[in-house]
């Protein structure tokens, strides 16, 4: 065992001694006098000498009650209730003392009341479809950000990605006293503001959009909203950071705020080269998507391109492979000129300059097809974005409302890649523009008390010109004729435009059912021209006819959708039936055609609230959906520095149908909850591919095939130990599809996917010094074909907070991956970090010491397999650093 492994072995060890400790549970019954019960009663373990509260809990609906404490010395246990004498008696709890019973009897004590006002501050308070959290309650000032913060809400989960859910669910926005600026883009929010200010956190279940669809529509939306502080309100503040370390590594950010009554400001800059990513999914801000909700016409619309240089999605924590130097700038307002008049506006500015560097062999084996590729792959990112927003609301009347939403975006990039193939130098390039512009109207009116009529407007122009090169050439046995032949080209052009307009009626009967009848049109034409060229050093030799494209596809959709929800009792019943005439034309440079295909897509869905404990959703549809632009040009176009694609060159229509079924147990909010989800679906109709795979090139083509399956099933369990103090959560996960395809002039293969996820985690809430949070998470992934392929991965983490007092506190983060079916005993990774923290000016300034990958593990390799082959691939990580940073908040 090397000397690395021996120290963190030691480390976890010397930290886990902390947790064994005895406990002991006081416990007994309250009563009146004559032996009745009393109706509630609070019990309070104090310290003898300080009188400091300790432990507290209340009487059950059984008159019984039950205290844990962890101490043991000499201590005072009050008793109260109101209308009773308080009672107050000495204990002594002995070191290893498991139990102690005690059975108290109360005197009344009638008291005459003029006026009196009681105010018991709790933890949680809950008010129909509001709960509220005291953020002092759960923190222990070691939280920077917002995101910080809501990692340590009972019930809120941050993903690793900065996804925030409300136990299985993502919020819909997270709002600042009621008011909200960034919409699914919440993350820019979450990543940076600081935490210190925020008082209060609320979880809005049955959440609108709209707030005149509040208890009309059928929602099962949450949304945040954190609310400030008193002394936060109404004046400016913010905060600056500075962070120096070794090797050019440094970190720069600021926020400067003032949220008042009627208007509220948010500025923040970041500018890092730490690997931080301050924006999370930015086209969540730019294009929020929202599923079947009132007024969310053309969110699903967008330019997809079909040539991309990036660093795909890693098995892995991306901030320690993002090789980065960012600038952001978001400049954030809302106005309230008036009582019925409200405006947003949002400014965004990113630029980014991002390397990533990745060495990689891949083993293809099918059939009689055999051979290796090595790369040795060095990418750098380019890109400036700018985007801006207005939002108008107009109150019209209380029941009348008028919102106006204009976006402009506008990105430039520039992407290169020094690449070694199979040993041949080869440089890539790819400079692409994207430019969006995006208005949306919409009108409601509530004309009745549980009636409401929408009409929603919108239009999207979306343009993404790229333009490609490559210094080799790799396809002399596509292209036998161009003997002299050096380097391509790729010019392409691919643009949207979008026009839709809808008219929703919502009908909520006095007996809960619900109708909702909407009607509408949207109209998308898309234009995809791309020129190939094969050169010889800047003379153009050929330009291939079956690889230029000039396609322009119309689709228009008339539409009418209706629902009910019908309720009996504790059931629901929800049919849906929604019915297309689509007229599509596709034309390309020498043909034209159309068609006209009518489609009914029914649906229907069962909820049934056994008890407030227990619940469960279920539901069946059937979809029918259109060919998108992508599945329907006819000629090939390059989509890697060594591959090609083509459409299918005709209209099509794909049928599926799903079935899903859900299982609650409890509440995210209760100390006990479990959630159950399965799903299989079965697509009739899917898009595959025919390919020829050679060892320098890959040519595939889209082809309709029959029956595609998958099936689903994930389980979540949360629990809360009280007796350490101390959240439990299990994650168990199994997938499995099946597909096909043909390779190489094969007969069509059938191809099975199996991916099995188990993992648990352990979270404390320690009110002292120490905290804890550790978890370990296994993948099993398993593909079987002519061949079979397997491979399992684990991924475990510890974490330590140590608050030594109200100025100084240390956080330690330490990681352990191990990534299967690698050859070499080179398959397990360690990784530690640090962040310590003191206050020089308490609430002012502080001095911070961070460091990352302390360690300073330089690389690592990971296994994957699909249905041609394996590939196992080494990424370089950031190297070891250290940033002493400075801190003040004014």
């Amino acid at each position: 065992m090397g000397r690395r492994k021996k120290e963190l072995i030691l480390f976890i060890l010397l930290t886990f001694n902390g947790l064994i400790y005895s406990q002991t549970i006081i416990s007994g019954f309250i009563k009146e006098k004559n032996g009745n019960s009393i109706p509630s009663a609070s019990i309070i373990l104090k310290d003898s000498l300080s009188s400091s509260t300790i432990e507290y809990t209340f009487l059950d609906q059984n008159g019984n009650y039950k205290l844990t404490t962890n101490q043991y010395g000499h201590f005072k246990l009050s008793f109260s209730s109101l209308g009773y004498k308080t009672k107050i008696i000495s204990i002594t709890i002995l070191k290893n003392q498991s139990h102690l019973n005690l059975d108290i009897v109360l005197e009344e004590q009638p008291i005459d009341l003029k006026e009196v006002i009681i105010r018991a501050e709790k933890p949680i308070s809950i008010l129909k479809d509001t709960i509220l959290f005291k953020t002092r309650f759960f923190t222990n000032g070691t939280e920077q950000t917002v995101e910080d913060l809501l990692k340590k809400i009972p019930g809120l989960n941050v993903g690793s990605n900065g996804t925030i859910k409300v136990g299985n669910q993502e919020i819909e926005k997270l709002m600042i006293d009621g008011d909200d600026l960034f919409e699914k883009g919440y993350k820019i929010l979450s990543k940076n503001m600081p935490a210190y200010p925020i008082e209060e956190v609320e979880v809005l279940k049955r959440y609108s959009n709209n707030r005149l669809l509040k208890d009309i529509e059928e929602s099962n939306k949450v949304a945040l909203n954190l609310k400030l502080k008193e002394d936060a309100k109404r004046i400016w503040f913010g905060n600056a950071e500075l962070s120096i370390g070794n090797d050019s590594f440094y970190q720069l950010k600021g926020n400067l705020m003032n949220f008042g009554k009627k208007n509220k400001y948010y500025f923040l800059a970041n500018s890092n080269s730490v690997g931080y990513d301050t924006t999370g999914d930015i086209q969540q801000l730019i294009k929020p998507y929202r599923f079947n909700e009132p007024a969310s016409i053309g969110d699903n619309q967008q330019v997809n391109n079909s040539l991309h240089l990036s660093a795909g999605s890693l098995n892995f924590k991306r901030s320690r492979t993002n090789f980065n130097n960012a600038e952001l700038l978001s400049l954030n307002a809302i106005f309230n000129p008036t009582e019925k008049l409200k405006i947003k506006t949002l400014g965004f500015f990113n630029w980014d300059e991002t390397d990533f560097f990745r060495n990689s062999i891949d083993v293809v084996n099918i059939d009689n097809t055999n051979f290796t590729n090595t790369e040795d792959y060095n990418l750098r990112n380019k890109k400036r974005i700018a985007f801006g927003k207005l939002d108008v609301t107009y109150n019209i009347s209380k029941t009348k409302m008028l919102e106006a939403t204009t976006k402009f975006n506008s990105g430039n990039y520039n992407d290169g890649s020094n690449l070694i193939f199979n040993g041949n130098s080869t440089i890539e390039n790819l400079k692409h523009q994207n430019t969006l512009f995006d208005q949306k109207i919409n009108y409601t009116n509530k004309f009745k008390d549980k009636k409401v009529f929408l009409l929603t407007g919108r239009f999207i122009q979306e343009k993404s010109p790229q333009n490609y090169s490559i210094n080799q050439f790799f396809y002399q046995d596509l292209f036998p004729d161009t003997t002299n032949a050096n380097n391509v080209k790729q010019q392409s052009t691919n643009q949207m435009q979008f026009a839709g307009v809808s008219a929703h009626l919502l009908d909520r009967k006095p007996n809960g059912n619900l109708l909702e009848l909407q009607f509408g049109n949207e109209f998308r034409k898309d234009k995809l021209n791309t020129e190939f060229s094969i050169l010889e050093n800047e003379t153009i030799l050929d330009k291939p006819i079956s690889y230029q494209n000039n396609t322009n596809y119309t689709v228009n959709d008339l539409y009418l959708k209706s629902k009910y929800r019908y309720k009996i009792g504790d059931f629901g019943l929800t049919g849906k039936l929604n019915i297309h005439q689509l007229f599509n034309q596709l034309d390309f440079s020498n043909s034209s055609e159309s068609q006209k295909p009518f489609f009914a897509n029914p649906s229907i869905g069962l909820d049934w609230k056994i008890n407030d404990k227990n619940k469960i959703t279920s539901s069946y549809s059937y979809n029918t959906t259109n060919a998108k632009i992508l599945d329907v040009y006819n000629n090939f176009v390059l989509t890697g520095f060594r591959s090609f694609s083509a459409g299918t060159s005709n209209f099509n229509q794909l049928d599926a149908s799903s079935i899903s079924f859900n299982y609650q147990l409890g509440n995210w909010s209760d100390r006990f909850f479990a959630n159950t989800f399965i799903l299989y679906s079965k697509n009739h109709d899917f898009f595959s591919t025919n390919t020829d795979i050679e060892q320098n090139f890959t040519q595939s083509r889209q082809i309709l095939i029959k029956d595609r399956e998958f099936i689903s099933i994930n389980s979540k369990l949360d629990y809360y130990f009280k007796f350490i103090s101390s959240n439990l959560k299990l994650d168990l996960g199994y997938s499995k599809s099946e597909f096909k395809n043909i390779v190489n002039n094969s007969d069509l293969r059938t191809i099975t996917s199996n991916n099995y996820n188990y993992g648990i985690e352990l979270r404390s809430g320690f009110k002292g010094v120490f905290n804890y949070h550790i978890g370990t998470k296994w993948t099993t992934n398993k593909i079987e074909t002519t061949i079979d392929n397997a491979y399992t991965n684990n991924e475990s983490f510890l974490d330590l907070t140590f608050v030594f007092n109200d100025k100084f506190d240390v956080q330690l983060q330490s990681e352990r991956y191990y990534f299967g079916n690698i050859q070499t005993t080179d398959n397990t990774y360690y990784f530690l970090d640090i962040d310590a923290r003191y206050q020089l000016i308490k609430s002012k300034l502080s001095l911070g010491l961070t460091g990352k990958n302390l360690f300073n593990t330089k690389t690592y390799r990971t296994f994957s397999i699909s249905d041609i082959g394996t590939s196992t691939a080494e990424y370089r990580l950031l190297p070891r650093h250290v940033l002493l940073k400075l801190e003040y908040r004014f």
